[in-house]
């Protein structure tokens, strides 16, 4: 591992995920009022003015993708700008037009890690798309489940999300599991294609287990409690996965 490599990468992507966030923040600043979690925000309080922001946004999200395309390559840095380009062009329009837009805001949220791929001299091939389905499909449940614990401040702030017209849960429950028990399988394929062994393939089927116990308990009650439950689940799941690839390659 090339130390300088991974923190060129790093900078670059922390500041094209910055401008990311700034910009989403910029373009949903009349919905963030709305919301009870994001009412505080910098735009919506007004501690901050929607130029500045603009300017801001725009100044590190340029920086970010020129400096990865300067210090790591060039084709990390248009994995980033395509994050960036349909975040905010295409997922953050989507939340007020329907529901849909989860499946495709998990597409900038997968491709951060063929950034990473492609930066450590990777090329995108089968290996690299299994690891971004592992994350755009574990972004589904982990989502699913925030968004029915707060589907009120989403009604009240008129955005199209599954969770609005879901109230004892059951469909988004179902949503949880399916997406869960499609993860499983997924979670393996880096074993099958030679990227990790099977001290990995034993990890990731156990987590993998877990999580779909997870989603199964949510579907069988949907409570906030239950919500809540997947919501950890997914936030333990996730780097225990890749602390498991880190540490199968090291015993390789």
């Amino acid at each position: 591992m090339d130390p300088w490599l991974l923190l060129h990468t790093l900078i670059g992507t922390a500041l094209v995920a910055s401008g990311t966030n700034a910009f989403n923040q910029l373009r949903e600043r009349d919905v963030d009022a709305l919301m009870r979690r994001t009412r505080g925000r910098p735009l919506p309080s007004g501690r901050l003015s929607p130029r500045a922001a603009a300017l801001f946004a725009g100044a590190i999200s340029v920086l970010g993708v020129a400096y990865l395309g300067w210090r790591v390559n060039a084709l990390t840095a248009v994995l980033a700008a395509l994050t960036l380009a349909s975040y905010v062009l295409l997922y953050t329009p989507l939340k007020r037009r329907t529901s849909l837009n989860t499946l495709v805001g998990a597409i900038p949220g997968a491709l951060p890690i063929l950034g990473g791929w492609t930066a450590a001299g990777g090329r995108i091939d089968v290996a690299a798309l299994s690891l971004f389905w592992i994350l755009f499909l574990w972004q589904l449940p982990h989502f699913l489940a925030l968004a029915w614990i707060y589907r009120d401040d989403y009604k009240h702030a008129g955005l199209a999300m599954l969770s609005v017209e879901d109230a004892d849960g059951h469909r988004t429950g179902w949503m949880v599991l399916l997406y869960a028990l499609a993860l499983l399988p997924v979670s393996l394929l880096p074993s099958l294609v030679g990227v990790t062994g099977p001290w990995y393939f034993a990890g990731a089927a156990l987590l993998g287990i877990g999580f779909v116990a997870a989603g199964a308990a949510m579907l069988g009650r949907a409570t906030p409690r239950g919500a809540w439950r997947v919501f950890l689940a997914s936030i333990i799941y996730l780097p225990a996965l890749l602390t498991l690839m880190v540490l199968d390659k090291i015993a390789a």
